[in-house]
């Protein structure tokens, strides 16, 4: 296994967020449903938030060669997110539509993120730095949940229009 030091794991994480940042402003930007604009551009958005606060960690570990102490940090918007996967929200996006293959895009992405953190959380020995990696991981679970839910309702209305199921 790749031994990496601490500032390689934070410009990879710092490169993953403004990755997933660009996508999922480019799908916001692209697509034609309001609600998948709303999801994308919440994503986006979370996404800046954690490139500022691995920056913040990134430019105090060049400095000091110490990880910021990490306050827990609660994902304000997921409850929002919750809210726009209604009925409503769903039926502007179909499960064969370029928003649907972003959003599975988006999970992969996310369960990529998810590893790098865990990963790093679990090899760390600075308790700042697993907490760190904790948070983000969370984020990044966070994340990975709601699109997953949105994916597999939208999955379950297309097998439903098709007559799918087997009784």
């Amino acid at each position: 296994m790749e031994n990496k030091t601490a500032i390689d794991i934070l410009k990879e994480a710092i490169l993953l967020e403004r990755r997933g940042k660009a996508f999922y402003s480019n799908v916001a930007e692209k697509s034609d449903s309001e609600a998948a604009k709303k999801i994308f551009t919440m994503m986006a958005e979370e996404e800046d938030e954690h490139i500022k606060f691995l920056s913040r960690q990134f430019a105090h570990y060049v400095k000091t060669n110490e990880f910021l102490k990490t306050e827990h940090h609660e994902e304000a918007n997921d409850e929002i997110a919750m809210k726009v996967l209604s009925d409503d929200i769903k039926k502007q996006i179909t499960a064969a539509s370029f928003e649907a293959a972003a959003i599975s895009a988006a999970m992969d992405f996310e369960t990529r993120a998810v590893k790098v953190y865990s990963d790093r959380a679990e090899s760390a020995t600075d308790v700042n730095e697993k907490a760190l990696y904790k948070m983000l991981a969370d984020w990044e679970t966070g994340h990975q949940h709601i699109l997953h839910k949105l994916n597999e309702e939208l999955k379950e209305d297309i097998w439903n229009d098709n007559n799918f199921w087997p009784f």
